[in-house]
C-alpha cells in the first residue's frame, strides 16, 4: 500500500500507476489495453470536444475489515452509460467489458486503495468519448472508453454532517426533455455557475426546482433529494433527474427497515413539511440537507443541524453492506480482490 496519508485525501484528483482503455473501431469493440499515460492523443475535431459526445459513471472499490476489497452494484454503473449511450447516440459498453475493466483497473491499483476506517475510498471513473474527426453535426464512428482510477476522500469537507443548500431559480441544470437522465458533462457544465455562486455564499452546493415550472423540486446540485415524514421516505419523479443508483439503493434499504417509499412529484410547499432531508449520490453517499434557503422569496426550510435519525441508519446501513459488515441479501457488491 503506498504512503500516503489516507485521512487526510479530499474529494480530488491524484494520479495512479495505471488505466485501461478499450477503442470501438470499424463496428466493434477491441481489446482491452493498459496504459500508465495519464493523457489522450485527440483529433482536434473529435465529436466529443465539438458536439458533446461525452459520458461519464462514477462508482468506488472498498477495502473491507475481512481483507476484501469490493464494488458496488457495478453492473447498474454499466446499464446507465448503456443508457446514456443510447441517449446520446453512441455505441453501448457491454457489461462484461464494462465489468471486466472495473476488475483489471481496480487490480492493477490496488496500492492505491485506501485502507478501511480511513474515511477514504477508490473512486473509479469510466469515461466515453466520440473521437473520430468530424465538423459536421452528426455522431462518431470511433469512440474510446477507458477507466482511471484515484484514491478520494469525503466528497463534503467533515463527512456525514449536515449542510446548507440554496434553491437557485435564475438557472436550469437541464431541459424536462433534454438530457437530464443521461450522466453526461453536459449537464455539469450547465451547473457551474450556479454552483460557484452557492459556495461563494457558503453553500454546501446549489438546489434546483423544475426548469418548466419552477414549482417542483428537482435536484440538489449533482446529486438526487430525498425527503423524510411520517415514516415514509420521498424522493422525486422527473424527466430531468439523472436517476442515482445511490437512490436507487437507499429506496430499497427504506424498505427493508420498514418505511414506505414514494417516488412522485415534490412541490416546493412540500418541503416545509419534511423531517429530514438530504442529497444522496455515489460521492457523497447521503448529506443530510440542515436547512435549504429560496433567496428569491426569503424562505428559509429547516430540517436540523445535525443528521436525523432514518437518515443516519440508511446511511450506516448502506455504508454497511458496501464495506461487507452487513449482509448484502440483495447481492449488490462484488469482490474484486481477495
Amino acid at each position: 500500500m503506498k504512503n500516503i496519508e489516507w485521512s487526510s485525501l479530499t474529494f480530488g484528483y491524484m494520479a495512479t500507476d495505471y488505466n485501461v482503455r478499450c477503442y470501438y473501431r470499424n463496428g466493434k469493440w477491441g481489446e482491452i489495453e493498459v496504459s500508465s499515460d495519464e493523457y489522450l492523443k485527440l483529433h482536434m475535431a473529435a465529436t466529443c470536444l465539438h458536439y458533446g459526445q461525452e459520458a461519464f459513471e462514477g462508482l468506488k472499490a472498498y477495502r473491507c475489515p475481512d481483507g476484501k476489497v469490493r464494488v458496488f452494484r457495478v453492473e447498474e454503473n454499466a446499464a446507465r452509460l448503456q443508457n446514456t449511450s443510447r441517449g446520446i447516440v453512441m455505441p453501448e459498453v457491454p457489461t462484461d467489458l464494462f465489468v471486466e475493466m472495473v476488475k483489471k483497473v481496480v487490480r492493477l491499483n490496488q496500492e492505491f486503495i485506501p485502507p478501511y476506517e480511513s474515511g477514504a475510498s477508490l473512486y473509479i471513473r469510466p469515461l466515453l468519448i466520440g473521437t473520430s474527426a468530424q465538423v459536421g453535426v452528426r455522431p462518431a464512428e470511433e469512440y474510446c472508453f477507458l477507466i482511471f482510477v484515484t484514491p478520494v476522500g469525503p466528497y463534503f469537507k467533515g463527512g456525514f454532517c449536515a449542510n446548507p443548500y440554496v434553491i437557485v431559480r435564475d438557472v436550469d441544470r437541464a431541459a424536462p426533455l433534454g438530457t437530464g437522465m443521461y450522466k453526461v458533462g453536459g449537464n455539469y457544465a450547465a451547473s457551474l455557475r450556479a454552483n460557484r455562486r452557492a459556495h461563494e455564499q457558503g453553500y454546501a452546493s446549489e438546489f434546483y426546482l423544475d426548469a418548466k415550472e419552477k414549482k417542483y423540486v428537482d435536484e440538489c446540485g449533482a446529486a438526487n433529494f430525498f425527503g423524510i415524514k411520517n415514516n415514509t421516505y420521498i424522493t422525486p419523479k422527473s424527466s430531468s433527474i439523472l436517476p442515482s443508483i445511490t437512490n436507487k439503493s437507499l429506496m430499497t434499504i427504506a424498505e427493508d427497515l420498514g418505511i414506505k417509499v414514494e417516488r412522485r412529484p415534490i412541490s416546493e410547499d412540500e418541503l416545509d413539511s419534511f423531517e429530514e432531508a438530504g442529497a444522496c449520490g455515489t460521492a457523497a453517499v447521503i448529506s443530510p440537507i440542515s436547512h435549504l434557503d429560496d433567496m428569491t422569496t426569503g424562505k428559509v426550510y429547516n430540517f436540523g443541524d445535525k443528521p436525523g435519525p432514518w437518515s443516519t441508519k440508511l446511511y450506516e446501513t448502506l455504508r454497511g453492506i458496501q464495506y461487507g459488515t452487513i449482509e448484502d441479501k440483495h447481492g449488490w457488491t462484488m469482490v474484486v480482490i481477495e
